[in-house]
């Protein structure tokens, strides 16, 4: 493999090489040169033997020197060897000038791209696969098909070929950061096991959702921690025919958080405004709001399965403009995740945070208060609400967007509370 190339430094300086100065003119003290005849007729000083060679030439003490009179330490009939002498630039009376910024090797500037990096990036990835294949390829293997049960291969080789294009870059997101293969391949394995073992989820009425086009899912908010959103984006995907992906909008808090700002973008969310909303929708993506926000995620536990209120309707706005249905969503066993009973509101002041949740477990037992409790959930896709039937102008008209906004809350109301008198346990 040949050497990278890289852009040399020169370039980005705007100047090009350095010119040696003349020593006929001046000397680098800045004194005049003498004429030439001062110079032939001013004796010339012998040179100045090096020190390290006359070091080298100096018999040590006690040392007997041979019939020759040279060193005893160099062979007979053996040339002395040469101190070398780098030149590395012109010289000047008794100085030696550096090198020329062009004959020094450049570092490649930052952002310069560097060929090859990417070829042995996918060569070391190959190495990597071809040595884990020949390791499961003996009693290894039978051990692994023992833990991991049948078809552990593919499994294997699917993780292998998903790092190999991690390394590679060989992998696409789109104008809003999404990366759809790290999210079903990372984020949504990570969070199935959630849904599917520890909370249960029970879908409903996923059919409501069409297989194509833009929709916008409205659904309440509660719990102290958003894992309602994370549970809805698992339904969605896992249980509809599609596999569709659920884009929501989050709060500005989300993409101010370090760490959390890439993993929301990479997850496919975005900012909660009507701008990126219709755009969106627009692209036929199924876009997830939850308009109660901090409200509703962070109200205290006497006031669980009551919605608060949906702000303007912006959401409203964004789905009359865009002609695309708009479909209620009620979750019920999110509240009992987080039990809070209170609110540290001057500590939530002091980090800057919208509310600090005191929960029976939370923060009296440490890390461990952290752990939700494990309720029963049921997520119930209601019937989608046209909004083609109206104009795109009459996302301008406010009493028709406020009628709308009203219509959807009152639904996923009355939703909640049917879903609550058919639940026969939180936990069951």
């Amino acid at each position: 493999m040949g050497d990278a190339k890289v852009i040399p430094i020169d370039s980005a300086r705007g100047g090009g090489p350095v010119q040696p100065p003349h020593s006929s003119e001046h000397d680098p003290g800045g004194r005049t040169a003498p004429a030439a005849g001062a110079a032939a007729a001013k004796p010339q000083a012998p040179a100045r033997e090096a020190p390290a060679r006359e070091a080298a030439d100096r018999p040590r003490p006690g040392a007997k020197p041979s019939a020759q009179g040279r060193d005893p330490r160099r062979a007979p009939g053996a040339a002395r060897p040469a101190v070398a002498r780098p030149e590395d630039g012109p010289r000047t009376g008794r100085h030696r000038l550096p090198p020329p910024l062009s004959a020094l090797p450049s570092p490649p500037l930052p952002g310069a791209v560097v060929e090859g990096a990417s070829d042995r990036a996918g060569a070391v990835a190959e190495k990597v696969a071809d040595a884990v294949g020949h390791a499961l390829a003996g009693p290894l293997g039978d051990a692994a098909e023992r833990l991991l049960g049948h078809g552990w291969e593919s499994r294997a080789a699917n993780g292998l070929a998903f790092l190999r294009r991690r390394i590679t870059g060989d992998y696409e997101v789109d104008e809003f950061g999404f990366d759809r293969e790290l999210t079903e391949e990372v984020f949504l394995s990570l969070l199935r096991p959630l849904a599917e073992k520890y909370f249960r989820v029970e879908v409903r009425g996923i059919e409501h959702i069409p297989a194509e086009g833009g929709v916008l899912i409205v659904a309440n908010h509660s719990g102290v921690v958003p894992l309602d959103a994370l549970m809805t984006h698992v339904a969605i995907h896992d249980h509809h025919p599609n596999h569709r992906h659920l884009r929501m909008l989050a709060a500005d808090l989300v993409f101010v958080l370090p760490g959390v700002n890439e993993l929301a973008r990479k997850a496919g969310h975005t900012l909660a405004c009507n701008e990126d909303a219709q755009r969106l929708l627009e692209h036929g993506e199924v876009v997830g709001v939850w308009p109660e926000g901090f409200k509703g995620i962070g109200k205290p536990f006497s006031e669980r399965y009551k919605l608060q209120r949906f702000g303007r309707g912006g959401f409203v706005a964004s789905a009359l403009r865009a002609q695309v249905p708009i479909v209620p969503c009620s979750i019920v066993g999110a509240e009992e995740t987080y039990p809070m009973i209170g609110n540290a509101k001057t500590l939530a002041r002091l980090l800057g945070l919208p509310y600090v949740p005191i929960t029976p477990t939370f923060p009296w037992l440490g890390p461990l208060g952290a752990i939700p409790l494990p309720t029963k959930w049921t997520i119930q896709f209601g019937e989608p609400i046209p909004t083609d039937n109206q104009p795109p102008e009459a996302a301008d008209d406010p009493m028709l967007v406020f009628n709308l906004t009203d219509e959807v809350r009152e639904t996923i109301q009355h939703t909640l509370y049917r879903l609550l008198v058919q639940r026969r346990s939180v936990f069951f």
